[in-house]
């Protein structure tokens, strides 16, 4: 396990504000400050870009990534307000260049992560949220951008990713009133993509379908989510010259031999990662 991030618990040892556990071919990470209902404070995200760096390292092994956050309220509430009373203008713009670098870092992983919700996903939460290739949520679980209750806007990629997950016109009305989704207008919306009854069974769904993934060639997820991430918000054109590249990186990697070898003889693949 490797931990991020230290604050103080109770009897002076140090406890994990984010934490990394790798557990067989699935990577938990766990954003846990559930007093704060675990807010991304600047330490937060520097820790979060420190595990992603990590990952994006040494992925082999792995077959995908769950973002949990811990204490059952919340996923993420939001970020630290509290900090931002003093900030300039500049301040804030890097305050929001931090947001958005987890946020890229997290598309740009070459392992799916899922997004956990479990409770709150607000502001940067959901914007958090929004980066990973999809979002399981419980029953208890509600979204929202309420950042104009605050006088701000989004600045963690809400105005970017909200409105390609849900439309431009739900987009505009949830982050203008600042409203909160529950999870089945969520669901209805398409910016929830499997509901669970609770946290329990959530996890175990969530881990379910990273055991699927991880049954494929690593290579072609990939260089499929390569392709996707790349792909959002550009003209047909451009898009089609992405999959086409990687089309033809595919044909590169041991895993494309093997896999269709394995096809024409009727037989399971080994993939290798290679």
């Amino acid at each position: 396990m490797t931990s991020h991030d230290r604050a103080e618990q109770h009897d002076g040892t140090p406890a994990p504000e984010v934490r990394l556990e790798r557990d067989g071919a699935v990577a938990v990470i766990t954003i846990d400050r559930p007093k704060a209902l675990n807010a991304l404070s600047p330490a937060v995200l520097d820790a979060l870009a420190a595990i992603l760096e990590e990952l994006a390292t040494d992925p082999a092994g792995l077959a995908g990534v769950l973002l949990v956050g811990a204490g059952g309220r919340a996923f993420v509430a939001g970020a630290d307000i509290s900090a931002m009373p003093g900030l300039t203008p500049d301040e804030g713009a890097q305050t929001a260049e931090r947001g958005h670098g987890v946020a890229a870092a997290v598309e740009a992983l070459p392992l799916p992560v899922i997004a956990c919700v479990d409770g709150y996903a607000l502001g940067g939460g959901l914007e958090l949220a929004l980066a990973c290739d999809f979002i399981y949520a419980t029953e208890a679980s509600r979204f929202g951008q309420p950042e104009v209750h605050l006088g701000l806007i989004p600045g963690f990629g809400g105005t970017v990713r909200l409105p390609r997950a849900v439309g431009p016109a739900l987009a505009k009305e949830l982050i203008y009133t600042g409203r909160q989704l529950g999870v089945d207008e969520a669901v209805q919306a398409g910016l929830v993509l499997r509901r669970f009854a609770d946290r329990e069974a959530l996890l175990a769904g969530a881990r379910e379908t990273v055991e699927r993934i991880g049954a494929n060639a690593a290579t072609a997820v990939a260089l499929a989510k390569r392709v996707l991430v790349g792909a959002a918000g550009t003209p047909t054109a451009t898009a089609t010259l992405l999959e086409i590249e990687g089309f033809r990186d595919a044909f590169r990697t041991d895993d494309m031999r093997e896999g269709v070898a394995a096809f024409l003889e009727k037989r399971d693949p080994e993939f290798t990662g290679r």
